[in-house]
């Protein structure tokens, strides 16, 4: 008889363990409560990087003018090319819910059942839906998480916002008050300032992006400066308080920024808080999220957990993996355990910072025994057609050539950084990409040319 397989949670780390399940012969239902694709799909980061793509087009409109574009003949400047703001959240809720539609339709084509609802677990081997019960062979858990709230500044959706609300808005805020540096708040902050907010960046760090590459934040903080954005670093918001015209952040200092909105960017919480774990046995940290192994399993026999609600990297691609892993550990498949080191990510800022493998920190502070090179994309035929000054690709390899990491900032570096995964993937040596054709002119010669300078001679 087919293995039963419960997922509670329809997100990347979700949907994607359920197909693997049923492409291996088992009985599978997913149980979603807000929608299947998840805050990933609906709220998070299809919506974000699609309202981002917006504003990559109109900043790079605007300041085309040195490509020798003319608007009814006048030269391009700030303002020049603007949004519908309420058409353009509408794109963006409608492209999201139509992904979600097509993830579910795929799921029931692959005989997967999904139940709508809260799932909770009532024991090692049940999950409760409503007055519902569920019995399982194997449970994953892949619940996600949920933005941070601080009792000092309780988002109310319309001015005082979490990055999952600004999508009901229908116009462009006048002055947006970004609260956090990291990811996310350097992502909104970067595209709001492109589609013409004027915007504040709280950061507690002395930099944005605290956990990216020094190099490479360096470079976005600047170029966000340049475009306008106001940075406000080594200070935290003690309280947000909703006015009748708009907000007042008040800093740890007592002085206090005036906008028409704030966005709370500070984190997430594991959305663990109501799932039963406490019934069934699974043990959390001491932050909620759910512990686990790196072939995805928990504490309790035949109880998983994929995503989010784990801790272990908060990006899509990583929930993914962590739930084909688990479906592949449960049925008795090979399965190699995750593997931290090969995963590659990206900041969806302008230009972009994608990353995988060794750091540059690593390599400073003597963790990893390597060495790099960093090669500035202005000096790219490509990248000065199109008017890109700002960049770089850096590749750390060991003595022997063997591709241990890479960094690269430029406007498509989530295109630019599969190559050097694979590299780091396969253990690839730098010869190989340096004698590897790339097409000319292109922005992929620089990774060429970094590795060929990264090239032995005896």
């Amino acid at each position: 008889m087919p293995k039963s397989i419960v997922v509670i949670g329809g997100g990347p780390g979700g949907y994607e363990a359920a197909l693997v399940a049923a492409q291996f012969g088992a009985r599978v239902t997913v149980v979603e409560s807000g929608g299947i694709g998840g805050a990933a799909v609906l709220t998070d980061c299809v919506p974000s990087k699609t309202l981002i793509a917006t504003s990559e087009r109109v900043g790079r409109a605007n300041v085309s003018g040195e490509l020798g574009v003319r608007v009814a003949g006048q030269v391009p400047g700030p303002g020049t090319v603007s949004v519908d703001f309420g058409l353009l959240n509408q794109r963006v809720l409608d492209l999201a819910q139509a992904q979600s539609e097509d993830i579910a339709r795929r799921l029931r084509e692959a005989g997967v059942e999904i139940v709508e609802g809260h799932g909770r677990l009532v024991g090692p081997a049940q999950v409760a839906v409503a007055d519902k019960r569920l019995m399982a062979d194997v449970i994953l858990l892949a619940t996600g998480a949920r933005p941070r709230e601080l009792p000092s500044a309780v988002p109310d959706g319309e001015r005082i916002l979490t990055w999952q609300q600004l999508y009901t808005l229908d116009a462009l805020p006048e002055r947006l008050i970004v609260v956090g540096s990291g990811v996310t708040g350097a992502e909104f902050a970067g595209a709001y300032t492109a589609l013409g907010s004027e915007v504040v960046l709280v950061s507690s760090r002395e930099r944005v992006l605290p956990t990216q590459d020094h190099d490479a934040a360096e470079v976005l903080e600047v170029v966000l400066q340049q475009r306008g954005m106001e940075l406000a670093p080594q200070t935290r918001a003690h309280a947000v308080e909703r006015t009748d015209e708009g907000v007042i952040v008040t800093l740890q200092d007592g002085s206090q920024l005036f906008g028409s909105h704030c966005l709370m960017a500070v984190g997430a919480v594991p959305n663990t808080s109501d799932l039963g774990c406490a019934d069934a046995g699974v043990e959390l940290d001491e932050a909620g999220y759910v512990k686990v192994d790196r072939v995805s399993r928990t504490n309790v026999n035949g109880i998983y957990a994929a995503g989010d609600c784990t801790g272990v990297m908060p990006l899509a691609n990583v929930a993914a993996m962590q739930g084909r892993i688990a479906m592949w550990h449960a049925l008795g498949e090979a399965v190699s355990p995750l593997n931290l080191k090969v995963v590659s990510s990206n900041v969806f800022t302008d230009p972009q910072i994608a990353s995988v493998g060794v750091t540059q920190e690593d390599v400073d502070s003597g963790v990893a025994r390597a060495h790099g090179i960093k090669l500035p994309l202005a000096t790219n035929a490509r990248a000065k057609m199109q008017g890109l000054e700002d960049g770089f690709v850096k590749i750390f390899c060991r003595v022997s050539g063997t591709v241990v990491g890479a960094v690269v900032v430029a406007p498509s570096a989530s295109e630019l950084i599969y190559p050097l995964a694979l590299a780091v993937e396969l253990g690839l040596n730098v010869d190989d990409l340096a004698t590897t054709f790339t097409v000319y002119p292109s922005l992929s010669g620089s990774i060429a040319e970094a590795a060929r300078r990264l090239h032995q001679v005896d």
